[in-house]
């Protein structure tokens, strides 16, 4: 790699971001990693976001414009890392921040890592005046996730690593690269990642702020609906874990298992069996499948087995019970919540 050649390429796509933008890019332009491009990639600003970004490349070579019309974000990422000219590229929003020490940290964590392909970090949500009961919960989710082991296991709990914070090899991108899809492009890419073997890792440190708030794409474009990640990890467990398996078996039938047998159901997938503690349901049947107790499940069919609760502390309890029936998690089941 030539002297003028950056190690990292930062993708930042906006669209009138010129409220935040300022911060944002002082936080990229300070790290303590300093060999890095930043591309911003404006896909149709109608404010002075633009000439903004202008006068600091300007003032800071590593800094370049990429204008196109307002095409979405998926394009806009896809030109991003297109343009690209690092080997490693990394994400970040208009409207976060990241700790300066960011960069060299996630780069630190490929050394010596050759099947490494992603590595995030934990997150600080803010502002924190506009964060709900949820939001805390999945903050706290996120910043559990401690190594590589733990990101692939709860990948269709939630998507495990925040978009923001991701640092990606070249070549990974190049193989699996952004599509427009149904469900958020970002989770959909991850899944498809570690479809294809690519292991994702973390820095447990508290290296970006997300910002949370009824401006962001997340809370307003009906791809983020809670229903679209259902959908999302529907349509990747039938092409990964329930492959060749039409039947599968289903450990809970709250709000959670409900939205996602609905959503396999749709692509053909239905439950043998489905495992419940409710004394109501024990004994019935939902949608032909007889309902169980746990303690019958030695005696049920060996399939693909999905345990979907929606808190951290039942699925702990319910993997540890697996466990001791010698089932394993990643091979017998699943935890897709």
């Amino acid at each position: 790699m030539s002297e003028s050649t950056p190690l990292v390429s930062i993708v930042v796509p906006m669209r009138d971001a010129a409220s935040t933008l300022d911060g944002a890019l002082r936080s990229v332009l300070r790290q303590r990693e300093a060999r890095l491009e930043c591309l911003v990639v404006d896909d149709g600003s109608r404010d002075d976001g633009p000439a903004r970004v202008e006068a600091l490349a300007r003032r800071d070579r590593r800094v370049r414009l990429l204008r196109r019309p307002a095409l979405g974000l998926v394009p806009a990422l896809v030109s991003g890392v297109a343009a690209a000219r690092a080997p490693f590229i990394a994400r970040m929003d208009a409207d976060d921040w990241m700790h300066r020490d960011r960069l060299a940290l996630q780069l630190e964590a490929f050394r010596g890592r050759p099947r490494l392909g992603v590595v995030g970090c934990h997150v600080r949500l803010f502002p924190r005046s506009s964060l709900g009961a949820g939001m805390r919960r999945y903050e706290a989710w996120l910043n559990g996730l401690h190594d590589a082991a733990a990101v692939r296991r709860d990948a269709f709990v939630e998507c495990p690593l925040a978009h923001p914070t991701w640092l990606a090899r070249r070549e990974v991108f190049a193989e699996h690269g952004y599509r427009q899809v149904d469900w958020p492009e970002d989770y959909d890419l991850l899944l498809r990642w570690l479809a294809a073997g690519v292991e994702l890792g973390v820095v447990p440190r508290r290296l970006h702020g997300w910002r949370h708030g009824p401006g962001r794409l997340s809370q307003r474009s009906p791809l983020y609906r809670p229903d679209r990640f259902v959908a999302c990890k529907a349509s990747h467990l039938r092409r990964g874990f329930l492959e060749g398996h039409p039947r599968y078996l289903l450990w809970g039938y709250g709000g959670t298992g409900r939205a996602l047998h609905a959503a396999l159901a749709r692509l053909g997938r239905r439950p043998a069996a489905i495992l419940e503690l409710h004394p109501g349901r024990l004994g019935q049947r939902i949608h032909g499948a007889p309902v169980s107790h746990p303690d019958e499940l030695p005696g049920l069919p060996r399939l693909p087995l999905l345990v979907s609760v929606a808190h951290e502390g039942p699925r702990t309890e319910i993997r540890a019970r697996l466990a001791g029936m010698g089932f394993i998690e990643g091979r017998d089941f699943l935890c897709a919540a």
